[in-house]
């Protein structure tokens, strides 16, 4: 039986570089113009580096998806074709689509392209996944409003078909994302279904009666006011065992917009469940949960997995998420043994205790030194500064051109939320 996949998202090349080297089989990406959640400015996918993405992703033995989920309307489609042109040559190993009309330009253009059905197709039911495996289609990433039932049923009633689950990152309040929301309060600025959501769900509300102007009425009983469609964070990660017995075949990772140390974090972690499946271990989930809130969360929810979600699977204090540790750089080069150069993401301080992380090795260590461009020592390193420094280790993993360097928060105790609640 082929081992279950782990999907993570390329929202740059550097970030993608990390999810592979942290234990990502597959990644996907998208450009901004035809991918929903993509970002839209800086360091990020576009027609003119995709093929080299894609490209890198396979010299690092991963697979590489092309994400053309955006909800397109005329002009879009207009577009399309170029960016067809260019995968055609690229060779992604599978196209994730939802709208039927990208349909007959995928088999013009990439016919020998494996299609996959994206989550946005709302496809919740084993008569769905038929349909489009008739149109050809390969792999079906089902809705994340299934329950584990559901998923086990549909891949008892279609088992020569690809499934995928979402299984971590942020949920939408909308049904599969599909949310007018963000247009009407931006006034179509920022449009979600265009890759472009200001995630207005997760605003701050107050109620205002129309006879009494400027008095702002509290939802509940909470003098911080109230986040009424602000939902948790998904994390199915205790059951990938469940998952895999049901049929899923590929597990994804949300979260385009999110950080390289996201990606780094959670790849490592999932990796670390799937292998202990694989190899009959078993995993100590509040360890598993604590190192997955250091790369930042709404608090966690099983989301459909197993009942329908009700009031306990929503944040009613902050829109945010929550980080539990300080990313603060990654490693350039390799000096001695335990000396590295470094480029600084935040405050560095000679002398105190950080964990130096890589795909195989986590340690907690002192920063011994800090050194500069000529040598001077330093106390302090700021955001971007590129520094030397000492840490209190003997002798550095060989995957050291990986490393991160993180700080937990003081007096960090974990949080231990609704997904601590063992079924």
């Amino acid at each position: 039986m082929k081992r279950a996949e782990l999907l993570l998202p390329a929202g740059n090349l550097e970030k993608m570089q990390y999810a592979i080297a942290y234990g990502a089989d597959a990644v996907y990406l998208g450009t901004a113009d035809f991918s929903l959640r993509s970002p839209k400015t800086g360091n990020i996918i576009t027609n003119d580096n995709i093929k080299n993405s894609i490209e890198t992703a396979h010299k690092m033995g991963a697979s590489a998806y092309v994400t053309l989920n955006v909800f397109a309307n005329n002009e879009i489609m207009e577009k399309l074709p170029p960016l067809m042109e260019l995968l055609a040559d690229a060779k992604p190993d599978g196209i994730i689509f939802a709208d039927p009309g990208f349909y007959s330009l995928i088999k013009r253009y990439l016919p020998d392209v494996p299609m996959h059905i994206s989550t946005q197709a709302n496809v919740l039911n084993y008569e769905s996944v038929k349909f489009w495996q008739d149109l050809g289609a390969t792999r079906i990433i089902l809705a994340r409003e299934l329950s584990l039932k559901e998923i086990e049923q549909i891949a008892n009633k279609v088992p020569d078909i690809e499934l995928e689950v979402l299984v971590h990152g942020s949920m939408c309040v909308a049904y599969s994302g599909r949310c007018l929301l963000s247009d009407y309060m931006t006034n179509n600025t920022r449009k979600s279904n265009q890759g472009a959501c200001a995630q207005p769900c997760r605003w701050k509300y107050s109620l205002i009666e129309s006879k009494r102007p400027g008095e702002e009425y509290e939802i509940t009983e909470d003098q911080h006011g109230t986040y009424i469609l602000n939902p948790k964070d998904l994390s199915l990660i205790e059951h990938i065992p469940d998952l895999i017995n049901a049929g899923v075949c590929s597990f994804k990772i949300e979260g385009r917009t999110k950080s390289m140390y996201y990606a780094a974090l959670v790849a490592k972690t999932y990796k670390k469940a799937i292998n202990a499946h694989y190899e009959g271990r078993s995993i100590n989930i509040e360890e598993i949960y604590e190192e997955l809130s250091n790369a930042g969360n709404r608090g966690f929810t099983k989301g459909f997995l197993l009942e329908t979600p009700d009031s306990s699977h929503y944040d009613y204090k902050a829109s945010k998420s929550t980080l539990k540790s300080v990313f603060q750089g990654v490693m350039l080069e390799k000096i001695d043994n335990n000396t590295f150069k470094i480029k600084a993401k935040n405050q560095l301080k000679s002398g105190e205790i950080v964990d130096f992380i890589t795909p195989s090795f986590q340690a907690s260590t002192e920063i011994l030194e800090i050194t500069g461009e000529f040598g001077e020592k330093m106390e302090v390193a700021n955001t971007n500064d590129e520094v030397c420094i000492k840490l209190n280790i003997e002798n550095s993993p060989e995957d050291w051109e990986w490393g991160i360097v993180r700080q937990k928060e003081p007096n960090y105790n974990a949080i231990k939320t609704e997904a601590y609640v063992h079924s």
